[in-house]
């Protein structure tokens, strides 16, 4: 494992530290007066953190042309952005919620810039590197999703002859227990949720509305299909993602995203959506028939183990 990661990181030329080497040391320093360390130390922070610890933007012509160093990154946020600006050699991306929790009950999604090239980024964990999004410019950016604790970011360059125009950059998330997993949800992410799962998603959704789907439209290139919207009643909303109709009706309209291999079509009758906003778009989660929703909530509110309560009327 030693062997393994000495050869990441010699891949990415970060230089280890020399130990001392024999004979006498140089004569002691004197310790700098409190001003001075503390400048010092407000220097070194500002070279590694960026202002908010949400947001990193940096630029690869600040290294020396001959340096090999690994650049690190370190954020404590729960969402924010990393921009490399002409990359050159590689970063490490340190992400850490701004709680006190293990990182084990986190999930990080990451979502790269649309004209994002130069290089290419890596999980990485003790020197095993697995690829999560290669250098193709143009393409449009997929979210990739992973435990915290399953290891970090590492954003390595890829040679190039003109660094001129090329900007490495990505959005991040960090969201607590598995939420971020319902992205790419792994198993069968196109099944009918089961009555405890919309029951529970009326109360952890950021949104849940009561409507009618207006129009779907396919966008085979991101592999994602968006649903249109109007809503008769708003029970609850984050990021606003719904607005209110123009034509002063009561009814609110928006739209929301889901995968395309789950193959959505317009249907007829009333709905109740619920879903999360990730990087600003809602992602579409538990979808039941009104109908259907109302029966599974008074069998449970009759039985007693409605986890929340909503008002059907």
């Amino acid at each position: 494992m030693r062997g393994a990661a000495w050869a990441a990181r010699r891949r990415a030329g970060q230089q280890w530290p020399r130990s001392p080497g024999p004979g006498p040391g140089p004569p002691p320093l004197l310790p700098p007066p409190p001003l001075l360390l503390l400048l010092l130390l407000l220097g070194g922070a500002s070279a590694q953190y960026s202002s908010d610890l949400c947001s990193w933007k940096g630029s690869g012509l600040t290294r020396e042309a001959h340096s090999k160093e690994v650049e690190q990154v370190y954020l404590r946020c729960s969402a924010g952005s990393v921009e490399w600006m002409y990359p050159t050699g590689a970063l490490i991306v340190n992400l850490r919620p701004n709680t006190f929790s293990p990182a084990r009950n986190f999930t990080v999604c990451i979502k790269p810039f649309r004209d994002s090239s130069g290089a290419n980024i890596y999980l990485e964990k003790t020197g095993e590197l697995r690829l999560l999004v290669r250098d193709i410019s143009g393409e449009p950016g997929q979210v990739q999703c992973f435990g915290l604790e399953r290891g970090g970011l590492f954003v390595e360059a890829t040679p190039q002859q003109d660094i001129s125009r090329r900007t490495t950059g990505f959005q991040y998330e960090l969201m607590s227990g598995q939420r971020g997993l319902d992205l790419h949800v792994l198993s069968a992410p196109c099944r009918p949720c089961s009555d405890t799962e919309v029951l529970l998603a009326i109360c952890t959704s950021d949104f849940v509305v009561r409507g009618f789907i207006q129009d779907v439209t396919h966008v085979p290139e991101q592999q994602a299909s968006v649903i249109y919207l109007r809503v008769s009643r708003l029970h609850r909303q984050k990021s606003k993602v719904f607005q209110p109709a123009p034509e002063g009706s009561g009814h609110w309209l928006g739209h929301v995203t889901t995968l395309l291999e789950c193959g959505v079509r317009p249907g007829h009758g009333e709905f109740l959506f619920t879903g999360h906003v990730h990087f600003g778009e809602a992602q579409l989660g538990c979808a039941p028939r009104f109908s259907d929703f109302q029966r599974m909530y008074r069998n449970a509110e009759e039985r007693g183990v409605n986890p929340c309560e909503i008002n059907m009327e």
